[in-house]
């Protein structure tokens, strides 16, 4: 260092040695870098030999310093006195790490991005529709199945009336046995006493005739009975065949003939009790009598309902009329009313919107229909129907009662008395309310719906089974 004072000295300049020094050892420096990068190989293996733990070091530090790797040179000069040797080896390290660090990350990150985001979103785009499409379609299938066959089977019969009794006698077997055989129980030990008496209304409650018409019922039975008549079941059993068939007659009613033109049926009912289907037969008998027949959807919320009832049309070969989806009832009912007029239609018979009797909103639309069809029409709706399932028991008679009260019920269409332990609910209907009732069903062919005959039912009711099948 004296030295190299003195030679500044000498040349007559003064040179401060605190600025001198680190500048002639930045000299040296880039003097030792550029005959370094001369030798590019001979450099990297010594330092990697002798210093190991040093070099990973280093290299440890430009895996940070990747993104700018032309300022590592400017960095190392600074820490130069220190330890040169790791210094100069730091650039060489740098370049070869870049090659080898970029070249991998392409692979990793566009790997994952297919592979995850086009699983997910396809099957929940396919398991949507795929679930839709059955729901609608099954429940035509299944009815126009039943229509093919019924009509075929009706155009057969030969003997329709004494085919029909049958299938009634059956469908109220378990009415029979549930009223027959358990007053058989009750008197054949041959005591009469109100223990009995009391059974017996036990019994007709139980089949859904009800307590104010059972407690009538036991009155008129009871009083034609005589202590000597106690255990003559067979008395007791025409004696109330009797009076069921006296109450029933008294709701006897055929249906209205179709002397306007178009006549009007309006149908009404609670959801799933069989309004659409008892439709579809109706439309089927007026058709087969060569009437022409215009059905409408005005059930317009239920987009199945509006399949189903189309279906119904299309195999029974009437006219159909539908709204659009939300669209307002009475707007469909008056447009089938014009349409009706202006095609020469028979009659046509309006499918209003499944009512909970106990929603007073719902209840004043379907007297806002009415009040609509009667506007358009004079005379009409001819008949005002209400549907029944004979399985809900006293149910069925408040929903007759406010529908009555509500838009004027003028009959009752019961449905689904086969297989059911209630069949007695028509008894308590025609008692109680003396409603009429139009049509009875038994089953979901186009024959099981027919006009109601007391005669008839009151026949089957009290029949053996063996009996009803000879």
């Amino acid at each position: 260092m004296k030295e190299i004072t003195e030679l500044f000295s000498g040349l007559g300049t003064h040179i401060d040695p605190a600025v001198a020094i680190p500048v002639a050892v930045a000299v040296v420096a880039f003097v030792a870098i550029y005959f370094l990068l001369r030798k590019k190989e001979s450099p990297p293996e010594t330092v990697a030999e002798k210093q190991p733990e040093q070099s990973e070091a280093v290299s440890a530090e430009p895996e940070e310093a990747d993104q700018a790797p032309d300022i590592a040179p400017a960095e190392v000069i600074e820490p130069a006195p220190e330890s040169p040797a790791p210094q100069f080896a730091a650039p060489e390290p740098t370049e070869a790490e870049k090659e080898e660090i970029v070249a991998p990350p392409p692979d990793p990150i566009p790997a994952p991005l297919p592979t995850e985001v086009p699983e997910e979103p396809v099957p929940a785009e396919e398991v949507e529709p795929e679930a839709e499409e059955p729901e609608v379609e099954e429940e035509p299938e299944e009815d126009t199945v039943t229509a093919e066959q019924e009509v075929v089977a009706e155009e057969k019969e030969e003997e329709p009336e004494g085919d029909f009794f049958s299938r009634l006698s059956l469908g109220l077997s378990k009415t029979r046995r549930g009223i027959l055989q358990n007053l058989e129980h009750v008197f054949s030990s041959g005591r009469v006493d109100d223990a009995a008496w009391d059974e017996f209304e036990e019994i007709l409650i139980m089949s859904d005739m009800g307590v104010s018409t059972t407690a009538k019922l036991r009155e008129k039975v009871s009083s034609a009975v005589s202590a000597g008549d106690s255990g003559d079941m067979e008395k007791i059993k025409t004696l109330l065949e009797k009076e069921i068939l006296d109450i029933l007659r008294g709701v006897e009613s055929p249906v209205a003939e179709l002397s306007a033109k178009p006549a009007v049926f309006m149908v009404a009912g609670v959801n799933g009790v069989g309004k659409t289907t008892s439709i579809g037969k109706i439309a089927s008998r007026f058709t087969q009598d060569g009437k022409k027949v215009m059905v409408a959807a005005a059930d317009t919320f239920r987009a199945a309902a509006v399949e189903q009832l189309g279906v119904w049309a299309e195999r029974v070969g009437s006219d159909f009329l539908r709204g659009q989806t939300g669209a307002d009832p009475s707007a469909v009912a008056y447009d089938a009313v014009k349409a009706s007029v202006s095609r020469d239609i028979d009659l046509l018979i309006i499918d209003t919107a499944g009512r909970v009797h106990t929603k007073t909103g719902l209840m004043d639309e379907l007297k806002k229909l009415r009040r609509v069809v009667a506007r358009e029409l004079e005379g009409a709706p001819h008949e005002t129907l209400l549907v029944v399932d004979a399985t809900t028991g006293q149910n069925a008679v408040e929903q007759a009662r406010v529908f009555g009260e509500a838009i004027g019920i003028t009959g009752i269409v019961l449905t689904k008395l086969d297989g059911t332990a209630k069949g007695g609910i028509i008894v308590a209907i025609a008692e109680q309310l003396g409603l009429p009732v139009k049509y009875i069903g038994v089953g979901e062919g186009l024959g099981d719906l027919r006009e109601f005959d007391a005669e008839q039912f009151t026949k089957a009711l009290f029949t053996s089974d063996k009996e009803a099948l000879h």
